[in-house]
């Protein structure tokens, strides 16, 4: 019997100088053998052996084919691997897309390393880990950046995210892919509206529609907004990392705290003044609900001294509206009623810093009553649209229903019914009972008319007496006559 070791060269003698499709076609067939066959130590080690001499052949396609049958197999001897991962994209690709031999700091060092296919082709891998992920982030273009993020195996940390949006926020694929991932942690979102508002404003500028510093102003106020909007129901380990992120990021301010005071967001406020204080959350509630304690809550978050009054007069009509509907509003909405007490609370002071604060809160009554057209208008638009869908019902309901009586009258009156041409002069009847008749003598015919013709004479009774034996009449007579009792005769 030949062993298997001898097979093994003789395959090599033979594909030495074979095409390259043959070599390619044996080299692949050999590394199944090795991984999946049942060979014993030294087959084992001649095949392997033989396996890493094909990875000098000049020819890539032996070298593709040779990869293709290691990228699926964790048996794949490493060697083997790491070499064609590092290899022409051409032939490294499915082992960089696939192949579980490699390990997270080769997959960081073919990034590195790598074009930015080889880049593209990791960011595709499933199940890749946030380093890799990390790495990627930070070197990788557009198009890789776009795989990663909607790969929904691949684990990125909340940074790295951050860090794709500053590289590329302004690319619309690249937030539309973000934000298609079911784990975008609330300050990635609330940064890929920043960015969107962000490349707004810029096309905004560069048609000379608006100015530099009113978009600014527009941006901040679709960040302060979006803040608000994610924090509403998001639970207080969300807010409190958003609000986090926010503080890091110098968005968390004063400002924002008021609009989250008058738009009802009372959790965010808590978290905000808790995050700049170093207090607890139940002693920022407690000194939020007593007005001799804010001053000192005030002064803890770092928060301006001029803003103090405003501050008071907010906190003051939170309490008097807090439970009352128009205290709280939906969404971020602000609450003009709310407004409208503290900017009466600041028109006795006339420092610049106060005027400063008004004009703030003017700018908030402004937005809450366009707020409120907003929604008014939805209302009427949303009942005008529900009468019109209810009048086009009632119409077509109304045109079937005189259809369907003009139907039913025109059954009731009945079309005439189509005349029975009767059979033309030749042509016998074809129903049964015609036939029969037909085929009767004509004397039996005229019998059976004249027969129908003469009224039935009914016979009466003496008629029929008539007719009977007298004796039996007798007799009949005699039986109807009951037996005489007590010498009385009893008739039946």
């Amino acid at each position: 019997m030949i062993k298997k070791s001898m097979i093994i060269r003789q395959f090599l003698a033979l594909t030495l100088n074979a095409p390259a499709d043959r070599r390619a076609q044996g080299g692949a067939a050999l590394a199944r053998a090795y991984l999946y066959g049942d060979l014993d130590t030294d087959a084992l080690w001649e095949a392997k052996t033989a396996l890493l001499s094909l990875l000098d052949d000049p020819a890539p396609s032996v070298r593709r084919a040779l990869a293709e049958v290691c990228a699926d197999s964790a048996r794949s001897p490493r060697p083997i691997v790491v070499a064609l991962s590092c290899d022409a994209f051409a032939v490294a690709e499915p082992i960089l897309a696939r192949s579980p031999v490699l390990t997270e700091a080769d997959l960081v060092e073919a990034a590195a390393l790598g074009d930015e296919d080889a880049r593209a082709a990791i960011a595709r891998r499933h199940h890749l880990t946030p380093a890799v992920s990390g790495a990627l982030a930070e070197i990788a273009d557009l198009p890789t950046l776009v795989a990663l993020a909607g790969n929904p195996t691949a684990r990125i940390t909340g940074g790295r995210l951050l860090r794709m949006i500053e590289r590329f926020g302004h690319e619309a694929d690249l937030r539309e892919a973000l934000l298609a991932r079911h784990d975008l942690p609330p300050e990635v979102r609330h940064a890929v509206a920043v960015a969107l508002a962000r490349s707004l404003s810029a096309f905004a500028t560069e048609r000379g529609w608006l100015g530099e510093a009113r978009c600014e102003r527009m941006n901040r106020e679709v960040a302060e907004r979006t803040a608000l909007d994610l924090s509403a129901g998001a639970g207080a380990a969300a807010t409190s990392r958003l609000v986090s992120y926010l503080r890091a990021s110098h968005q968390l301010n004063a400002g924002l705290i008021l609009r989250a005071i008058l738009s009802g967001r009372i959790e965010f406020a808590q978290t905000a003044f808790a995050d700049l204080s170093g207090l607890d959350h139940a002693g920022v509630a407690r000194a939020m609900r007593d007005p001799r304690a804010v001053a000192d809550l005030h002064e803890k978050a770092g928060l301006p001294a001029p803003l103090l009054p405003a501050m008071h007069a907010v906190l003051a009509a939170w309490r008097e509206t807090a439970h009352t509907a128009a205290g709280g509003a939906k969404g971020a909405g602000l609450s003009r009623r709310m407004i409208e007490h503290a900017i009466a609370a600041c028109e006795g002071w006339e420092s610049p810093e106060i005027r400063s604060v008004v004009a703030l809160l003017t700018r908030f009554e402004a937005e809450a009553a366009r707020d409120e057209a907003r929604e008014t208008t939805r209302a009427i638009l949303a009942q005008a649209t529900a009468r019109e869908a209810a009048e086009r019902r009632r119409i077509a309901a109304d045109a079937a229903w005189r259809e369907a009586l003009e139907a039913h009258r025109r059954a009731e009156s009945g079309a005439e019914a189509p005349a029975v041409e009767p059979p033309a002069a030749g042509e016998g009847r074809t129903d049964p009972v015609g036939a029969i008749l037909e085929s009767l003598p004509e004397q039996i015919l005229e019998w059976f008319r004249s027969g129908r013709d003469r009224t039935a004479v009914q016979a009466g009774p003496d008629t029929v007496f008539a007719d009977l034996d007298a004796a039996l009449i007798a007799e009949f007579r005699a039986s109807r006559i009951a037996p005489v009792k007590d010498g009385i005769a009893i008739a039946a």
